[in-house]
């Protein structure tokens, strides 16, 4: 399965959801991002390994790493391998001397843990074409005018439900227009569950 490599773009509080986070995932070689709602323990964790300064106490990331380099065990890749009903799973790869082991993690503990190793994240492609939005680099201004869209409503899922899927992809490009990439990821989904 082709894999696509992927690199920390941003790390965003979530307007909506009370302690949450929106890591942005890009693409490397295009404008393909990958939001995943995560806690807060995780971000904060997320944000220590990329700052790279030791904290006064280990947290449970660092904690795992000094476990793992004492048993000589090398984190070599974190992989994102599949987007199901809305939750995103991962794998870290791991190296001991000549053996390759897989273990399941959460996509934010991965993470957390990539950073600190400085391995690579990468997600199936199957996962970018599920939940990946694309970001327009430059926008057309030559383009025939959009037919009008009706204003979002604030949080009401119902209405939202009563739009048809090429009003929902409007929806979804104006969120990514605005960098709001929680909302887009709610749009993504609702869209998917109606195709």
């Amino acid at each position: 399965m082709n894999k696509i490599q992927l690199e920390i773009k941003e790390l965003l509080y979530s307007q909506s959801s009370s302690g949450a986070y929106v890591l942005i995932l890009g693409d490397k070689h295009s404008m393909r991002r990958l939001p995943i709602v995560i806690g807060s323990n995780e971000a904060q964790s997320i944000a220590m390994g990329l700052e790279g300064e030791p904290n006064s106490r280990p947290l449970t990331h660092d904690l795992f790493k000094k476990f793992a380099e004492q048993y000589g065990i090398e984190l070599i890749e974190v992989v994102i391998t599949r987007f199901l009903e809305g939750v995103f799973y991962a794998m870290l790869i791991c190296r001991q001397g000549d053996d390759i082991t897989m273990i399941d993690s959460r996509p934010s503990d991965a993470i957390a843990l990539a950073v600190r190793f400085r391995c690579p994240i990468s997600a199936y492609e199957n996962v970018m074409n599920d939940a990946g939005i694309e970001m327009d680099d430059v926008k057309d201004m030559d383009a025939t005018p959009e037919p009008e869209v009706p204003e979002e409503p604030e949080e009401q899922t119902d209405t939202l439900d009563n739009l048809t899927v090429e009003q929902l992809q409007k929806l979804l490009q104006m969120a990514i227009d605005e960098e709001n990439y929680e909302k887009a990821a709610q749009l993504r989904d609702l869209i998917n569950s109606k195709s």
